[in-house]
Formats: C-alpha cells, structure tokens, sequence
C-alpha cells in the first residue's frame, strides 16, 4: 500500500508536468491566423473566454473527479472546458459516467496518461499530445479531492505578477488553517517537507521555517512555465530525490509537493485564501466551524481521510456534489458497510 500511494503521488505530479508541457506546446503549434479565426476584432467584449480546468480521473478515484465537475459546473455561467486525464483503462469508465448523467452537458476532452512515463521517473516523450488541442496561455489545476462552492471564473481571474509561472496558496495565510495544523500537528513549512539532514537541501539556502503552498490547486501561465523551463527543474530534482532521498512520503507532502516547493520558491503568486480551503482530509476528527465552510469557495479534503471513505469529516459537503456511478463499481463508503 506505502509503494501504491508513492507511485500515485509521483503519477499526479506527472499529470501535471505533462498538461503544462502539452498545453503550451499546442498554443504555439496553431497558425497565428488560425487562431485569429476565433477573434472578433471590432467587437473583443462579445468573446467569452473559455477556461481551461484540468483534474485527474484516476483508478478508484474517479467519483472524486465526477464531484469536483458537478461542483464547478453548478456554480459558475463561465465557459468551462474540463480537461480529464485518466489511464486507457479508466477512459470508458469516466467517459461513460459524464455522458449518462447531468453532466452530459459538459465541455470536456479525455487525455490518454501513459504509465511508462513513470519509466525510470521521467520519459518526456510518453504522452500523448495528439489527444489536446487547446488554445489556452492560462490554465486552472485541480485536485480531485476538491469541490468548488464559489464561481471558477474568480479563480481563473487570480492575477499572477510578472515572471510568476504560477499562483498557489500559502499554509500560512489564514488564521483557520492555523487552527486546523495545530489541531493535527501538521507542518506548514519547508522543515515539513524537506530533509534539511541532506546537504542537497541546506545547499538552497531556503530557511527551514519558511511557509510551504499547497500545489492542489494551482494557476499556470504556461508561457512562463516552459519559458523558465519549469518541467525541467521538477524532473531534476525528481531524480535527485530518488539518487539522495531528500524528501520521502514519511514526511508531510509525499513526493509531490517537495519538488514544487523547491523550485517555485520566492517565484509565485498567490491565490485568495477562500479559495483553498485544505486538510479537511488530515484527521477524522478536526473540523472547520459550518459558518467558516458555507463561505469558502473551494474545499480540499487533502489528506488520508477522503469524503467517499470512512472515516472523514465534512462528507455531507462533498456528497451534496456526488454523482453516482451509473456502472455501480464505485460506491461511497459508510460505517455499515
């Protein structure tokens, strides 16, 4: 089970390499009077832009996925288009659940992931680019164990600074979140995520205790993402991780997140605190107050403890979005089960 839940988290943060990679280099590849075709010079305000979400379908998650859809959907006019990645196993499962349900209405492309890129940790060639045609220089990422309360188009409006690739949420940034890490002893700095032990680690000259982000939810420029070569600087230290240990999954973010935090140091912006609500997923016991939680715009249940297991917490939240699996193989669980 330790080795399966590692190579999860090494597989969604290669879901999100790939994306940004694919993205990008489908914006660029499109003739400029191609896209051009699209755009109504005389008239700009008529445009409705299109915002790009990207979530993970993965095996035996795939009702997390459907969820945070159903929330998006329901509450926001905005022209969504849902970019689902999944496994050639998983595809027909997911396909087959939106088109059977409520959310057959949805914009949505299924993106084929290929496990091989988890070949030695990186193999830059495995995807396949020819299942994305978007248009996107800006694109949403999000967690599969999230629901939206609010309106997407506010998040896709997070404004990211000048040279900033991407905007993320600071563990420091809200005095509920304060409360919640006290109450289940999790770090909200690097200390919790590194292993400052490794001269690799000291070499960086980040201070233990700076506050860590959360890359559950995140806000790309994907032109300063491949012109910073982003992709890049998360696979080195991938495979330095794997040569040194500098961070494992005995330690707070698994695999995943460490790389990010090293790499986006002091180089991104930041998102609305409200809309990154986490570690509703840490303990089965610590709760937000139901006043605090009506107001957030965006709820991840981060964390061992998912919404559609038990135990958990909040799952009446979550569950107010569940779709249910018109095939039957995937069920919430409950304690009398």
């Amino acid at each position: 089970m330790a080795l399966l839940k590692k190579v999860n988290q090494i597989l969604l943060l290669l879901l999100v390499l790939t994306v940004c990679a694919i993205l990008y280099r489908k914006v660029h590849q499109v003739p400029l009077a191609l896209r051009n075709e699209t755009v109504d010079l005389e008239n700009p305000e008529e445009m409705e832009e299109e915002i790009p979400v990207v979530i993970c379908a993965a095996a035996g998650r795939m009702g997390a996925a459907v969820a945070a859809i159903s929330s998006i959907y329901s509450n926001t006019e905005a022209n969504v288009l849902f970019y689902i990645i999944g496994l050639k196993t998983t595809i027909p499962h997911i396909r087959k659940w939106i088109e059977n349900s409520k959310l057959k209405e949805i914009k949505f492309k299924v993106v084929e992931f290929n496990p091989m890129v988890l070949k030695g940790k990186i193999r830059q060639d495995a995807s396949r680019p020819e299942l994305l045609q978007p248009k996107h220089e800006k694109v949403i990422y999000l967690d599969d164990d999230v629901i939206v309360q609010g309106d997407i188009q506010e998040l896709y409006n997070t404004k990211l600074a000048p040279g900033h690739a991407a905007a993320f949420s600071d563990d420091c940034d809200l005095p509920s979140t304060h409360e919640m890490v006290r109450s289940v002893g999790m770090q909200n700095t690097y200390m919790g995520f590194l292993d400052y032990r490794k001269q690799a680690i000291r070499d960086l000259g980040i201070s233990p205790s700076t506050c860590s982000f959360n890359p559950g939810v995140i806000v790309g420029n994907m032109t300063e993402w491949k012109h910073q070569w982003i992709t890049q600087q998360l696979e080195k230290w991938m495979r330095r991780n794997v040569e040194e240990n500098l961070y494992s999954s005995t330690l707070g973010g698994g695999v995943a997140t460490s790389p990010m935090l090293i790499v986006f140091h002091g180089k991104y912006s930041s998102i609305n605190p409200m809309w990154h609500i986490r570690h509703l997923g840490w303990s089965p016991d610590a709760r937000y107050s139901e006043q605090f939680l009506q107001e957030a715009k965006l709820l991840h249940w981060n964390g061992r403890y998912k919404p559609w297991d038990y135990p958990s917490v909040h799952t009446d939240l979550w569950e107010n979005w569940f779709i249910p699996d018109p095939s039957g193989k995937f069920k919430l669980t409950c304690p009398d089960s």
